[in-house]
Order: C-alpha cells, then sequence, then structure tokens
C-alpha cells in the first residue's frame, strides 16, 4: 500500500513592486482628499477660530462663486473642451443685474431672468464660435471673454453702477437692489448662506445630469474620443454646443451671486473668478484618482482653495503668499491626475 504525502507550496512574500504599485494607486486614489483633510486638521488645531462654525460656512459662501463657476467649466472640459469666458460672463451678470434694478428701475425677479438671459446668449456664441465656425475652445473662449469684458463697459459707460448714481444724463439713478436680491447671497436659511444652498444644489444637480443621464454619459463620451462618438451616430455639434450653454449659463448664476454680495455693478466685478474657477475644476479632477473632470471633485476643489484662503488669512499671511499656496496645490493636483497616473498605466 502506498501512502501519498501532499506537500504544500509556501505562499510567496509580495513582492516589492506589486508592493510599490498598491501604495502609489492609493496616492493616486486618496492623495488629494489627504491633502484636504491634512490642511483642514492643521488649521483647525493651529487656529481656534478656524474651527468656528461660522468661520467655515463662511469659507464655503467664499468659494461659492467660483465653485458654481467651476461646474460651468467641468461641463466643458467633459466634452474635451474648456470655457475661458466664465468670469467675463460672471461680470457681465453683475452688470445687467445693476443696469435692470438700478438704472431701469425693474424687480430683482426681471434683473434674475436678464442675467440668465445674457450667460445663455455668451455660451450660444462661443458654440458658435466652436461648433459652426471650427475655432478652437480655448481660443474661441479666450476672444469671447476680450469681447463681453469690452461689452460691459460700453453698456455702463465705463463706471460701475450704484444706487442714487449721476447718469451720464445728469439724471439720477431711480432704482435700486431690492431686499429679496440681495438675499441671495446675504439671506440665510437655518444659518446657512443662500449662495452656499445654491452652491450644494447646483453640484447635486450637475452631479445627476453628468453621471447618471444618458445626455452626461454622452458628453465624457464624446470627450473621450468624438470621432467614434460620430461613428456611433451621436450629434457632436449639438452635446458640445450644449455644454457651452450650460457654462454660460452656470456663470450668470454666479454672477446673480456677486452682485447679491456686493451690492453694486462693480465693472471689474468677476475679473479674478476665472482663475479660481479653471483652478476648482482641473483640481476636481484628481479626486479619487478619476483623471477626468468631475463635479464632486470640482466641488472638493473649490473647498480646498477656501480652507487654504481662510487659514492663511486667518494667520494672517500676505495675499500674495496665497497665491503662491493654490498655485502649489494646483500643481500637486495636476501631478496626481497626469504623472502618477500615467506611470500607472504604463
Amino acid at each position: 500500500m502506498t501512502t501519498t504525502q501532499s506537500t504544500s507550496v509556501p505562499t510567496a512574500a509580495p513582492s516589492a513592486p506589486a508592493v510599490g504599485h498598491r501604495i502609489q494607486n492609493a496616492v493616486i486614489k486618496y492623495g488629494f482628499i489627504f491633502v484636504t483633510v491634512t490642511l483642514f486638521a492643521y488649521f483647525a488645531i493651529s487656529e481656534p477660530s478656524f474651527r468656528d462654525s461660522a468661520t467655515l460656512l463662511d469659507t464655503l459662501r467664499y468659494v461659492s462663486v467660483a465653485a458654481v463657476l467651476g461646474l460651468g467649466v467641468t461641463l466643458t472640459m467633459a466634452v474635451g473642451g474648456m470655457d475661458m469666458s466664465v468670469g467675463a460672463v460672471a461680470g457681465l451678470g453683475v452688470t445687467v443685474a445693476a443696469k435692470t434694478m438700478v438704472t431701469y428701475n425693474q424687480v430683482g425677479t426681471v434683473a434674475i431672468l436678464a442675467v440668465v438671459a445674457a450667460g445663455a446668449l455668451a455660451g450660444l456664441l462661443n458654440a458658435l464660435l466652436i461648433v459652426v465656425l471650427k475655432i478652437p475652445d480655448m481660443l474661441a473662449t479666450l476672444g469671447t471673454m476680450f469681447v463681453i469684458q469690452g461689452t460691459k463697459l460700453i453698456l455702463v459707460d465705463g463706471q460701475s453702477i450704484t444706487p442714487g448714481m449721476t447718469q451720464s444724463d445728469g439724471t439720477t439713478a431711480p432704482g435700486r437692489f431690492t431686499e429679496g436680491f440681495l438675499r441671495i447671497d446675504r439671506g440665510t436659511f437655518l444659518g446657512v448662506s443662500g449662495s452656499v444652498l445654491i452652491f450644494g444644489a447646483l453640484t447635486v444637480v450637475a452631479w445627476v445630469f453628468l453621471a447618471r443621464t444618458r445626455w452626461g454619459r454622452v458628453l465624457y463620451a464624446i470627450g473621450a474620443n468624438p470621432e467614434a462618438s460620430r461613428l456611433a451616430g451621436i450629434r457632436v455639434g449639438a452635446y458640445r454646443a450644449l455644454a457651452y450653454v450650460l457654462s454660460g449659463v452656470l456663470a450668470s448664476i454666479g454672477g446673480l451671486i456677486l452682485a447679491s454680495r456686493i451690492g453694486q455693478g462693480d465693472v471689474s466685478a468677476g475679473t479674478s473668478q476665472l482663475l479660481e474657477a479653471v483652478a476648482v475644476a482641473l483640481v476636481g479632477t484628481s479626486v479619487l484618482g478619476r483623471g477626468r473632470p468631475n463635479v464632486w471633485g470640482t466641488a472638493l476643489g473649490a473647498v480646498l482653495i477656501g480652507i487654504i484662503t481662510t487659514g492663511l488669512t486667518i494667520e494672517g499671511l500676505p495675499y500674495y503668499t496665497q497665491d503662491v499656496v493654490e498655485g502649489a496645490v494646483l500643481i500637486l493636483a495636476l501631478v496626481f491626475s497626469f504623472t502618477l497616473s500615467k506611470r500607472r498605466t504604463a
């Protein structure tokens, strides 16, 4: 009788390259979230006032305009483009709102409709240049940006609009910003600013649109491979136009928040919003290692910018230091999105 003995094969220990690969994947997927949490913890520990709920809500209120504009940029990035006119459209919204209420003495509802219509028209102009005239996205929207900025100055003869101002014809402006309109940013519900509620609601709506509807999936497909999408029967031009119109509308909503915040038609409004909007959209591509534009990433990118700005302001650092730190964070996020992710797939 023959006895058969079983021999167990020892399990090989994970190789160093395999461990390194897992670590790299974890850094790509969670690195940006780790940076956000670390910075929040640092400021919360070093600055007691940073932990106040009022400070945190003010932080969200501060970034709400850039975040809403960033959502529009995210939509255009989804189709492989980039909208560089969002800051100018937001500034146009401020001017149109002030012109409607202060100069023409209309109610806030009329101003809101006029601002959103102006944003949609700006988006249609971008769509015409990009889809019909075949101008590259960035160049077309840069041209639109300058046109809108010039148009905004022409509408107001180069001067800011304030209630009670003397107009170019010598008369006094008859209107003012209505209380209802000012509540867009200054009003609160359960202690939360109206602009924060708008930011949250638009984030959810944009996420549902991009991640849970056919239209959103088509936008991503066009961004990944427009020619394949065209061969599959998708109307690429129409969807790209839709992305830019929606971006214009979102930028105009950002302009409404900004107009409600400052309470006048400042001709320089919106100028600084472009860079922050593009930054939060680009930063958002690194969240969870997705390497593509996504709504929650954009929202988290806006929160991170707010944490940095608020924390450094509380610590008394000059504004130009904040620009350096924000730029460094953007570069770090791009490293997560592009450099490390490419090495992972190589």
